[in-house]
């Protein structure tokens, strides 16, 4: 049987396969077209990423040597997004197959509700790995694979369990939907003419050059630990440092002292919140005083 390309559709946390193999077959195939949709099972995506990396990449390599000449294309769901990133970082001859990747709400940046239940990183159930930064690994892949990054926002930040800004990287085609929450995102009827449209002229994008506020919040994304978060916060923060250009840059400790920072514009609109925890406060002031200190240069 030959096929024009093969799709590979992958759940994420605290799910299984059905509701994803059933939009791929349903939604985004056509008769010729191969799906692999790996049911990496339930109770398993609430323990360690590391064995389902190994079994996605497993059933993708089998594939392959199957197909040798159908193309790949992919779409993974929350933690199945963050397992491709892996399983294309670490493997470059499935990566030279890709003709294109979707990740849909992904928390490409570490997922903030994963950080707060395991804030020391000492491995509670898959938190550890969730709230992992893959940055790097995603913008090394999306500068070779055309990506397109969907994200949901039910409540101005974020989609109910991840934070809108932690799917952002470059570079990348996004697009954020009002009102779709995590969940209901894998299966959604509004993705199927976003796919469609992205496959029909997939195009590695290239990337604008930052601004002045893009490259502050580059600069506090790049600390270890800082993970992305939910502005709701943002009212109760100080202003920390101002730069010429009207940029602050603002803190707020919650009362477990858990260091929050945000950036706003002139007009006082948030374009950045994050948090770092208790091992890396100290770094974080530290960056903090070196800003300072280049401000008053």
């Amino acid at each position: 049987m030959s096929s024009d390309y093969i799709l590979f559709a992958q759940h994420g946390w605290a799910d299984t396969n059905r509701a994803i193999a059933q939009f791929a077959k349903k939604a985004l195939a056509t008769p010729k077209t191969l799906v692999i949709a790996p049911n990496l099972g339930y109770l398993k995506t609430w323990l360690w990423i590391e064995p389902l990396i190994e079994h996605v990449a497993r059933v993708a390599i089998e594939t392959v040597a199957s197909y040798p000449d159908a193309s790949i294309r992919i779409v993974g769901h929350s933690m199945g997004g963050l397992i491709w990133l892996e399983v294309l970082d670490r493997y470059p001859k499935l990566r030279s197959k890709v003709e294109s990747l979707v990740l849909v709400a992904s928390p490409v940046g570490g997922a903030d509700l994963a950080r707060a239940i395991d804030p020391l990183g000492i491995g509670i159930g898959i938190a550890r790995d969730l709230g992992i930064n893959r940055r790097a690994i995603a913008q090394r892949i999306a500068a070779k694979i055309p990506t397109l990054v969907i994200a949901g926002d039910i409540d101005s930040g974020s989609d109910g369990t991840i934070a809108v800004e932690t799917t952002k990287f470059d570079p990348v085609k996004f697009v954020c939907l009002k009102g779709i929450s995590h969940a209901a995102l894998k299966n959604h009827p509004d993705l199927v003419d976003l796919i469609r449209d992205f496959w029909a002229n997939p195009l590695v994008t290239v990337a604008p050059k930052p601004d002045f506020s893009k490259h502050l919040i580059q600069r506090l994304q790049s600390l270890p630990g800082m993970t992305d978060t939910h502005p709701r916060d943002f009212w109760r923060s100080k202003i920390h440092i101002t730069f010429n250009n009207g940029i602050t840059i603002r803190t707020w400790n919650n009362p477990l002292q858990i260091q929050h920072i945000f950036v706003a514009d002139r007009e006082e609109n948030c374009l950045y919140s994050g948090f770092v925890g208790w091992l890396h406060d100290q770094a974080l002031r530290m960056m903090l005083a070196e800003i300072q200190k280049e401000v008053h240069q």
